[in-house]
């Protein structure tokens, strides 16, 4: 039977000779993950079931970023709770301050996951690993408990949708454009509980970060996983990532498995897109799919710009602010925050003096953390403020206040418009 990548990756964890989407299976996952909000309860549940030990002490990840450094005391108690727990169980893969990042940038870089992984994780865009070419999709807590003590969890195979986006991406346009104009269209339910896959020669020029960050938000559109095959670009990507890991400690005797869906595999829908036809896109309150041009906004005034998050908090998405942030002010009536993903991004930005531009401008350079992408700290907004901000969500109550708004970007666009004030388009400013 004809099979797509997503149900070849879920085939191969199995122990069955073949699966259709629909049916319900058992599979092995190769890597868990928990953070800070998550993790404590799944922690709490795995205690419970009076288990001695984990499943495998390489495989779990406990991250604490999305509240880390902690903001108060019981954010501190949370990030408590996973340190003791990697240290009763010799968790091999615990990141604390100082070697940590935003989780969903953090284990790629270190190359902790590879193709054709079995990804789950405590947090929704744990899809953002399908830019890797493997399956990786968010769980429960009470899920992910029972995947430490028994290295494996439930699926219901999902349905397929294919995203084929044909020519060559106009300037300042993203991977953030292409996933926000899909969204756009089809809701954010229109791929409840299905997979995204995404395909077409402009996809396979795309960049490893701009595939991360396509593959991040298909949660936004409702989507179980993300997922783009694996090609020479990803194969680059996971050995530096490997021997990136290596010389911090992480040791994998693995690169992956590449797989493509086969010619004849069945999907629920396929939609065409002519990169060159779409321009930089921005996400208006209160949902992922109020999708209008940049260039109709221009009257939006803001009052806080962020760049970062696991959307875009990466080294490509940094050196692009960077380019159109260099020599100029922002606007004094606003606040520039720039979030690095990880502190190797960090280090990347300061060594390469991207950090000093963000501040030279009146930004603020943070340490890597989620902070205010889900209302955590480092730029809460008050009531009836405005964001444009190149995170994921821009729900009620998002970022802040529930009268306050967020508006979702690249980071060009969210760049340009600390400058002037206003959503802008990049062409404004350069």
């Amino acid at each position: 039977m004809p099979h797509t990548i997503t149900e070849k990756i879920l085939l191969r964890h199995t122990k069955l000779k073949d699966i259709h989407p629909g049916e319900f299976i058992k599979a092995k996952v190769d890597l868990c993950l928990g953070n800070d909000i998550t993790a404590p309860f799944a922690i709490e549940e795995f205690e419970a079931l009076g288990s001695k030990n984990v499943f495998d002490k390489k495989r779990i990840v406990l991250v604490p970023d999305h509240f880390a450094p902690a903001k108060d005391m019981k954010s501190a108690n949370q990030c408590k709770v996973l340190a003791r727990f990697a240290k009763k169980y010799g968790i091999k893969n615990y990141f604390e301050i100082g070697r940590m990042g935003i989780e969903h940038v953090l284990l790629p870089e270190m190359g902790l996951v590879v193709p054709g992984d079995l990804v789950i994780g405590a947090d929704s865009h744990t899809c953002t690993y399908g830019a890797l070419g493997a399956f990786s999709t968010g769980i429960g807590s009470t899920d992910l408990a029972a995947a430490y003590a028994t290295g494996e969890c439930w699926f219901k195979v999902p349905e397929s949708m294919k995203f084929i986006f044909s020519g060559r991406l106009n300037r300042w346009v993203g991977g953030k454009d292409l996933i926000l104009r899909v969204i756009g269209d089809i809701g954010v339910d229109g791929a409840l509980y299905r997979a995204m896959e995404f395909t077409g020669p402009a996809i396979e020029n795309l960049p490893m970060d701009d595939r991360l960050t396509i593959c991040n938000m298909a949660i936004e559109a409702g989507g179980k996983n993300g997922i783009i095959a694996a090609d020479k670009i990803t194969k680059k990507y996971v050995n530096e990532a490997l021997r990136f890991g290596k010389k911090h400690g992480i040791s994998q005797k693995r690169s992956g498995k590449f797989y493509s869906s086969d010619p004849d595999a069945k999907y629920t829908e396929v939609r065409e897109y002519d990169a060159r036809k779409i321009e930089p896109l921005v996400a208006c309150p209160n949902l992922p799919s109020n999708v209008k041009p940049v260039t109709a906004l221009k009257n939006i005034s803001i009052d806080q710009v962020v760049i970062g998050s696991c959307t875009n908090g990466r080294m490509s998405d940094l050196r692009l602010a960077a380019k159109v942030l260099r020599g100029k002010k922002i606007n004094s009536a606003i606040r520039l925050i720039v979030i690095p993903g990880t502190q190797n991004v960090y280090l990347e930005a300061v060594r390469e003096g991207l950090a000093r531009i963000f501040v030279e401008s009146g930004g603020l350079f943070s340490t890597p953390t989620c902070g205010p992408c889900l209302g955590g700290h480092v730029g809460i907004l008050a009531e009836g403020e405005r964001a444009i901000s190149t995170t994921n969500r821009n729900f009620v109550g998002r970022m802040g206040h529930v009268k306050s708004e967020v508006y979702l970007s690249n980071p060009a666009v969210a760049a340009a418009s600390a400058i002037k004030g206003r959503i802008a388009h990049p062409k404004e400013v350069l």
